[in-house]
């Protein structure tokens, strides 16, 4: 987990003053950082059957598509409002400041799918469970979720209901 978390640059008061953000281009960009960070990731779920991998947009297509590689499982992308084809199904969640939506294909899983969702940060929680309200609309089974980075402070962990796994590789 070191070289993973020395991959990932703290930016001070980004994207305002008094945020810390946590920038994973260099993790990106390092294959073996990279390549273990997907390892870590894969490992709480290895033999647990996971069928689909739901990756959350943007930053979490690139963990999720290569963790449902890993997994040999599918890989589904759950998307802001207007970017997928119609039919959609769609979940709406609270932001600070308003509501944002997420959005998958009405037949992106299957009833019973054994289903991962995998996303960069775990802030608030808001998108994590929307991502989780959307997966059960859907009639798949939700395994657990992994997320890269876990802002404790921001106690998005309270949102995620007892008894489903949620995995965070760093917590901040």
């Amino acid at each position: 987990m070191q070289q993973i978390q020395s991959l990932i640059r703290a930016v001070p008061d980004f994207p305002k003053p008094g945020v810390v953000f946590r920038d994973i281009t260099p993790l990106l960009a390092d294959a073996g950082g990279f390549a273990r960070c997907i390892d870590a990731l894969a490992e709480p779920w290895q033999g647990s059957g996971v069928q689909a991998v739901c990756g959350i947009e943007s930053r979490g297509f690139i963990f999720g598509a290569a963790l449902a590689q890993k997994l040999h499982a599918g890989f589904v992308p759950l998307r802001k409002p207007n970017k997928l084809p119609p039919p959609v199904v769609s979940v709406d969640y609270q932001l600070e400041y308003g509501v944002d939506q997420l959005q998958a294909r009405n037949d992106a899983l299957r009833p019973g799918e054994r289903t991962l969702i995998v996303d960069d940060v775990l802030a608030t929680g808001g998108t994590l469970a929307a991502a989780r309200a959307l997966v059960e609309q859907l009639g798949a089974r939700l395994v657990g979720a992994s997320v890269v980075i876990e802002l404790a402070a921001l106690q998005g962990r309270s949102r995620w209901p007892d008894g489903t796994p949620l995995h965070g590789l760093l917590r901040y």
